[in-house]
């Protein structure tokens, strides 16, 4: 999949540019038998997101999310209660700020071939501020990846799978067929399914083939726009 087979692309930011903190997450769970690896806790965010969307919850439901990735990272059946409960209370907006490394190489590479890139994200109004903290981009210039536009869903009011949450950042690429516009995200439920319904090009980042028999294309890292 690479990146001259579209005009614009637009990421989600969890689990595509950021990562629920495996240095906070990793400690936290150890205490109840969890693996502290951060490998470990890199994989359990993918196999979490397939079970949500696996479940077909909305947004604000992350029950399922929560039990797969405490088992994800070797919580022990008795402990996986009190370990979703723990991991509930403490995974919040602003622990979603681990900077996924090949992520930052991709968008660096895509800027330097002139391509159009922008964010769509439900997020909690933070998302912005998150995203030039942890060093991966900020909107228009700055010392990070300038992206065109942010969009955060608390901030417009309209969340993924809506598709009209996109329209906010389809009017930075006037000009651009949206069937030419690539939307890349972690979630099918809320991913692929808003950005089809919006006419968009959905592309799911699937690291660990959790969706081998999909209908849509897969990327296992974002380096390979690059191709």
């Amino acid at each position: 999949m690479l990146a001259q087979n579209f005009d614009a692309i637009l990421f989600d930011a969890g689990g595509i540019f950021v990562l629920p903190d495996p240095t906070v997450l990793g400690p936290l769970l150890a205490y109840h038998g969890g693996d502290p690896a951060i490998s470990v806790h890199i994989r359990a965010h993918y196999a979490a997101m397939a079970a949500k969307s696996a479940a077909g919850v909305t947004e604000r439901d992350w029950q399922p999310y929560n039990e797969a990735y405490v088992r994800s990272v070797g919580v022990p059946e008795e402990e996986v209660s009190l370990a979703t409960t723990v991991l509930e209370q403490t995974r919040n907006a602003y622990t979603w700020r681990w900077p996924i490394p090949e992520s930052l190489i991709a968008i660096e590479g895509l800027r330097s071939m002139g391509m159009p890139m922008g964010v769509v994200s439900n997020a909690s109004g933070q998302i912005a501020e998150v995203l030039a903290r942890s060093g991966v981009c900020q909107q228009g210039d700055g010392a990070y990846t300038p992206m065109r536009v942010i969009i955060d869903s608390h901030l417009v009011g309209v969340a993924k799978p809506d598709p009209h949450i996109f329209d906010f950042a389809l009017a930075y690429f006037d000009g651009i067929e949206r069937s030419r516009i690539a939307y890349i995200g972690d979630s099918v439920t809320m991913d692929i399914g808003g950005a089809r319904a919006a006419g968009l090009y959905p592309i799911l980042l699937d690291p660990y083939d959790d969706w081998p028999n999909a209908d849509f294309h897969r990327l296992q890292s974002l380096e390979e726009l690059l191709g």
